[in-house]
């Protein structure tokens, strides 16, 4: 239901940008966030957003990571400047989708993040 996209290889100082875009029709969208997970870690909260737009973020990203979302593509995106090394983790995309009345959680396939000189 979520695929996840972006990701990859990039320098400390530098800046990359997922996605998460639900797929699939007859559904209502509600908060959609971003979890991580580094090894031999457990997992960490990134952030979310709610359905009208207000983005929470978590205290190691706040100000260099930024949530949004396209209601639309019905497609979330997380741009985080400023990578640090210790950002390097699996970036799991969240959403609380109702198909047909019933609300639950639904996890993306996770993307890796990188960050490294």
């Amino acid at each position: 239901h979520l695929v996840e996209s972006g990701g990859g290889l990039v320098e400390p100082g530098g800046s990359l940008i997922l996605s998460c875009a639900v797929s699939g029709s007859n559904f209502r969208l509600h908060a959609m966030g971003w979890y991580r997970q580094a090894p031999g870690k457990s997992r960490e909260f990134v952030g979310f957003i709610t359905s009208g737009g207000s983005p929470t973020y978590g205290d190691s990203v706040k100000g260099r990571f930024t949530i949004s979302r396209d209601n639309a593509k019905s497609t979330a995106y997380l741009q985080m400047n400023s990578l640090r090394l210790e950002d390097t983790a699996g970036y799991y995309c969240n959403a609380e989708i109702n198909y047909g009345g019933v609300l639950n959680d639904y996890w993306g396939q996770g993307v890796q993040v990188t960050v490294s000189s």
